[in-house]
């Protein structure tokens, strides 16, 4: 019974973080859309421009996407062939999504996490900046590209707390019947 309760609070936790993470995230589209105006008045009405805020723009588009990925599955919004899940009991879409998680997801969070490893040291080793003049300085570009590396850790996290949910489903259908 313990365990139950110490793996249900731990499912707890990593939800609790993905929505915050996620209402974060959200208030990035809003600063996105603020910038935006703002580099448009810039350019049309004082014939000026900031290349380092036109940057901006760019990576938090990017962070937006992978920073709410793992927000996205929390509340099973993300892209699933539907056909057959949505007409299944509650024990089937259980299996379903341990199999996802366990076959799918944490696997290719594994790659990318590993692919990711590379690219982003060697940003922070290069101290890289924007290529552009004017562009995002250091630390701002590495720091940026560690939300690739980021990205499949918080989708991996989220995904272990997916097949914790779906173990007890199991396990309770199971004792019931």
């Amino acid at each position: 019974m313990q365990d139950k309760a110490a793996g249900q609070q731990r499912t707890n936790l990593i939800d609790r973080f993905s929505d915050k993470t996620g209402r974060f995230t959200a208030w990035l589209t809003l600063l996105m859309v603020i910038i935006t105006f703002v580099v448009v008045v810039m350019r049309y009405v004082f014939d000026a421009g900031l290349i380092w805020l036109q940057e901006s723009v760019t990576w938090m588009h990017a962070a937006v996407f992978m920073l709410g990925a793992a927000y996205t599955l929390r509340h099973e919004e993300h892209v699933r062939v539907d056909i057959f899940y949505r007409d299944m009991n509650p024990k089937h879409r259980a299996w379903v999504d341990l199999l996802g998680v366990i076959v799918f997801l944490l696997p290719l969070c594994g790659f990318l996490a590993f692919k990711a490893w590379d690219f982003v040291a060697v940003s922070w080793a290069l101290k890289e900046a924007s290529r552009e003049s004017g562009g995002l300085p250091y630390p701002l570009l590495p720091l940026l590209k560690t939300v690739v590396l980021v990205m499949p850790l918080m989708l991996a996290l989220q995904g272990i707390s997916l097949g914790l949910r779906s173990i007890k489903v199991l396990s309770t259908s199971s004792e019931g019947g």
